[in-house]
């Protein structure tokens, strides 16, 4: 996914993700370039969905093209356990 960028969200976007406060999921904002088609762009979330379990939550085009799209997955027992803040069990 090398014309995938990762990159900041939208202030709607981060009042969305604040306002989910269960913790129970992690974020990706990602940037898709102009030249990725509606096409290969489907194909490549359909891949992350498949096999990294994330889920599309959001998506906005813009006049030059480009898009900014945001992934959701549930977090794993393992990577709650990394989350600084909270207690190891």
């Amino acid at each position: 996914m090398s014309a995938l960028h990762r990159g900041r969200m939208p202030a709607a976007w981060e009042d969305a993700v604040k306002s989910d406060l269960s913790d129970d999921y992690e974020w990706i904002p990602l940037r898709l370039p102009p030249d990725v088609t509606r096409v290969s762009a489907s194909t490549r979330l359909s891949i992350e969905a498949e096999y990294r379990g994330w889920e599309l939550t959001r998506v906005r085009l813009y006049t030059d093209g480009s898009r900014r799209v945001l992934l959701r997955r549930k977090k794993t027992a393992a990577s709650r356990m990394d989350t600084p803040g909270q207690p190891a069990q």
